[in-house]
């Protein structure tokens, strides 16, 4: 028990010294000053910079200010001094009326420091004021009977003065029958009453008069006088009596004017008019009495004025009843107004502290105001609210004022404007509210970075873009405000293949358009990366970064690209070989292309544009491989001319064709020998013209042997045109006539000389060269094989050429190398018979078409090789120096060249060192051409 005791005890004294702590706080914040009234203006009242602890110049500085609660400023501030100086005139008795102490209140506040300090100023009196009386003349009637010692009241002077400068006596101009006496009542007044000495004699003397004269205590002494005329009456023995001696009323503020308050009644004995009483307000203040009405018949008091509780509660008056003889009473009249809630409550801003700052910590001041009633009692108490959904509370101060505070961290990007509405509401019956807006602007820091919509971005840009082109705009929002909201954007620096990024974009750093500096290539780089950065102007700056991922499209921007085959470095087509015996869908040879582009600008098809045979050969749509439609017949001609195109699925599409011969013999020596006839043109139209070339030669062959009867004629034309020749190009000397007398002289013709028909691109003349002649079916001494003179000599065709242009194939690329499982068809190592017949495996196949190709360039000029290097057969201009025979077999030993004493032979640690099958063939074949 003893320990509870003990902690209320500490509780108590705790909140003892904390409630004395308080009343000296407020007590020592709290200064006092003392002033004469009527002071001129800038009378100095007090060192206030001094008694607040700052210097003079401090005072505007740290924003010292007087507040008050609306009335009129009687003092202010010198900043010069530091003093506090009167305002204007200062009168105590408008100020305080008769009260013993004028004490003049209000606050000065420290704006910086948001603190008020009490002000008190006592408002001394001087003697500014003389005693007044309400009337300069006064009539007292006294009946001629009335005895010595008989009192008279006289009127009360008024001095609005305290103290000694108040009124302190009277006197009363000498007489020999009036004398008189003062009397001091309970609450210090003095009243003057006129005593009657000696008997009066009407007849003697009817009027006496007097002088009153009231004077106060003051230095100098001040004064005021009444002129008292008394007229002697006759007998009237009887004077007014109220029925009370004090009348008392209580009337509410709101009364509405004529309200009657009270009623005093007077009586007197005396009959007629001795007996009627007159009443009259006798002593009342000058502002009270506009403001009540007396009815001198009846007695009744009204209101004639508004009252106002707040200007005045108490109003004290004298009644006086007279009757018709002269005869005198009075009475006391005290009226109280009580309060009603009439009064809204008043605020009073003192200090706005906007705009605040949003990083403002918690409890920052931001409002500092007085709330007030002037109603009294609960009437005049008041209590402050705001909404609770504001980050603000309100905070008491000193007395009737209040502070509002901040309650938490403010957010402008949230709220960046509130408008507040403090409401002070009193708590009277009904209760009065009064409300105030104050709109608080919250200033902007930089405490948001720039945010992107996205976390990255796609971009899909088409290929073979312009440069300067628009390829995307981000945007960036920063939540802040003017300058710390302004983002530039700019691109974060990387390398891309080499380059710095800022060679391939550019981003305008105040839209964020991204533009294209260069024409994107989409088989260079098909997917760009970077990183925008977005920067506003705060102090510091904040940033953001976002990726983005450029994907370049694919347009159909590039033709496909034909691999195989592969066209000589002279000019001529490619051979591809076929036997007469292949069967319908057998494989010839494989178009294989690629294109760089993607998707389906890369979806490659074959097709067969152009054929010598229609329906002879036909193609793949999606593998490209050309195969035999149909059986070779002897009717079909020993060479197939064939373009092939190869087209991709891109809109619009783009191609690219391949021309290539392919070669019908059913035996080997068949092909050797006509190797000059299967050449052909790169142009097809250079094709087409050796072909016309070759039946015009038939058809004049054919008509020479039909028109043999015209002989000599014929013969004349024979003339005619060798003699055209031989002037120009000196004539076919060596040709006998026997070569051209039938159809079998013709094709020994054609077999004999190898023919290669070029065209010129500025020429519409066929210009036929007839190189070294290759034999191939029949033998030729080896003098003749040995002269220097060709056999064929050029000379200028008169067969028209179209204009057209000729458009080059393309060279091959010599780096394409392909793989013995990517050639064309399928691959075997099965040796041929020894009678030279077509090889029966598609391998033998493509090792007969390098080796034609070889023969063809070199057995003209009788090498004893085919040239090339050892172990490559020639075959380095057509499949470049890295292909070599190495990994295939050697069949150079079953091939012989007519016209040539050189025989392929393997040569020994080439390979194996083995003689390969079927030699004994080649062998025999071989000596059977040195016995001839």
């Amino acid at each position: 028990m003893a320990a509870p005791t003990k902690r209320q005890h500490c509780k108590r004294l705790i909140l003892l010294c904390a409630l004395l702590g308080t009343l000296w706080e407020a007590r020592a914040s709290q200064i006092r000053y003392s002033v004469p009234e009527e002071r001129e203006k800038g009378y100095n009242v007090g060192n206030i910079s001094r008694d607040l602890g700052l210097e003079p110049r401090e005072l505007a500085e740290r924003g010292v200010r007087i507040v008050s609660r609306g009335r009129t400023q009687l003092f202010s501030l010198n900043p010069q001094s530091g003093s506090l100086v009167t305002a204007g005139r200062v009168d105590r008795e408008e100020l305080c009326a008769q009260s013993a102490r004028c004490l003049v209140n209000f606050k000065v506040l420290v704006e910086d420091r948001v603190k008020l300090y009490g002000i008190e100023i006592e408002v001394s009196d001087i003697n500014d004021n003389a005693p007044k009386f309400e009337a300069e003349n006064l009539e007292v009637k006294i009946n001629e009977l009335a005895a010595p010692g008989a009192r008279y009241p006289l009127p009360e002077a008024i001095d609005p003065d305290v103290g000694v400068n108040s009124l302190q006596s009277y006197k009363l101009s000498s007489n020999h029958h009036f004398s008189l006496d003062v009397q001091t009542r309970d609450d210090g007044t003095l009243n003057p009453e006129l005593v009657l000495e000696h008997a009066l004699d009407r007849e003697e003397e009817a009027v006496h008069h007097l002088v009153l004269t009231a004077l106060d205590g003051g230095d100098p002494r001040r004064s005021s006088t009444v002129h008292i005329q008394v007229t002697v009456l006759d007998t009237n023995d009887n004077a007014p009596v109220f029925a009370q001696p004090i009348y008392r009323a209580k009337a509410l503020e709101n009364v509405p004017p004529g309200t009657l308050l009270l009623t005093v009644r007077a009586s007197d004995p005396d009959e007629g008019a001795n007996g009627k009483v007159a009443y009259k307000f006798r002593k009342i203040n000058e502002k009270q009495s506009p403001i009540f009405q007396l009815n001198e018949n009846t007695g009744e008091i009204s209101v004639a004025k508004s009252l106002d509780y707040e200007e005045c509660s108490f109003y004290e008056m004298e009644i006086q009843a007279e009757d018709g003889g002269g005869l005198k009473g009075r009475t006391k009249v005290l009226i109280m107004v009580e309060d009603v809630n009439d009064n809204r409550p008043e605020v009073t801003i003192t200090s706005l502290f906007s705009p605040v700052r949003e990083d403002a910590p918690q409890g920052t001041v931001i409002v500092l105001f007085n709330a007030h009633d002037q109603d009294s009692g609960k009437n005049g108490q008041v209590f402050c609210s705001i909404p609770e959904n504001l980050p603000f509370k309100l905070e008491n101060s000193v007395e009737d004022y209040y502070r509002l505070l901040t309650a938490q961290i403010l957010d402008r990007e949230k709220v960046s404007e509130y408008n507040i509405t403090v409401t002070t509401t009193d708590r009277g019956i009904p209760p009065l509210s009064t409300e105030i807006h104050i709109t608080l602007y919250v200033t902007d820091i930089n405490d948001n970075p720039p945010a992107f919509s996205q976390a990255s971005y796609s971009i899909y840009l088409p290929e073979n873009n312009l440069r300067g082109t628009s390829i995307f705009g981000v945007n960036a929002h920063d939540p802040d405000n003017n300058e710390n909201a302004r983002v530039t954007y700019s691109l974060v620096e990387d390398t891309i293949q080499g380059a710095p990024l800022s060679s391939y974009v550019s981003i305008n750093s105040e839209t964020g358009v991204l533009y294209a500096l260069r024409s994107f290539d989409y088989e260079q780089f098909r997917n760009l990366q970077m990183q925008v950065r977005a920067s506003d102007n705060g102090n510091p700056p904040l940033s953001s970064n976002v990726s983005l991922n450029l994907f370049v499209l694919d347009q159909n921007d590039n033709t496909p690209e034909i691999l195989y085959p592969t066209l000589p470095t002279d000019g001529s087509t490619g051979v591809e070989l076929a036997p007469r015996s292949a069967e319908p869908g057998y494989l010839v040879t494989k178009v294989v292309a690629v294109d760089r582009d993607a998707g389906q600008n890369a979806w490659l098809s074959y097709h067969l544009l152009k054929a010598s045979e229609a329906g002879l050969f036909s193609v793949g749509l999606h593998t490209g491989e050309v195969r035999t439609a149909r059986v070779l017949l002897d009717r079909d001609a020993l060479k197939q001319s064939l373009v092939v195109a190869v087209r991709d699925h891109g809109q619009p599409p783009l191609s690219a064709t391949v021309t290539f011969t392919v070669a019908v013999a059913e035996s080997i020596p068949n092909i050797l020998a006509d190797l000059g006839s299967i050449k052909t043109p790169a142009d097809p139209r250079d094709s087409d013209l050796t072909l016309y070339l070759v039946v015009a030669v038939a058809a004049v062959s054919c008509v020479f042997l039909t028109f043999v009867l015209v002989l000599l004629g014929l013969k004349f034309r024979r003339w005619h045109s060798l003699h055209l020749l031989q002037a120009e190009n000196g004539g076919l000397t060596g040709l006998p006539t026997s070569h051209f007398m039938d159809m079998e002289g013709v094709q020994a013709f054609l077999q004999t000389c190898s023919q290669e028909f070029s065209l010129t691109a500025d020429s519409r003349k066929s210009h036929i060269v007839f190189p070294q002649p290759n034999y191939a079916d029949m033998l030729i001494s080896q003098d003749s094989s040995e002269k220097k003179e060709p056999l064929c000599h050029s000379l200028d065709s008169k067969f028209p050429v179209e204009d057209t242009p000729l458009v080059p194939q393309a060279p091959p690329n010599t780096d394409w190398r392909f793989s013995q499982a990517q050639r064309p068809g399928t691959s075997g190592s099965q040796n041929g018979d020894e009678t030279g017949t077509w090889p029966n495996n598609q391998f033998d196949t493509e090792m007969l078409q390098a080796m034609i190709l070889a023969s063809a360039s070199e057995a003209a000029d009788g090498s004893s090789t085919l040239g090339g290097g050892a172990g490559t057969m020639g075959l380095s201009a057509r499949y470049g120096p890295q292909f070599t025979l190495q990994h295939v077999p050697d069949y150079r030993q079953n091939v012989y060249i007519p016209g040539s004493n050189a025989t392929l032979t393997n040569a020994p640690g080439k390979r194996d060192g083995k003689a390969p099958a079927g030699g004994n063939g080649n062998k025999k074949k071989s000596g059977k051409k040195e016995k001839k």
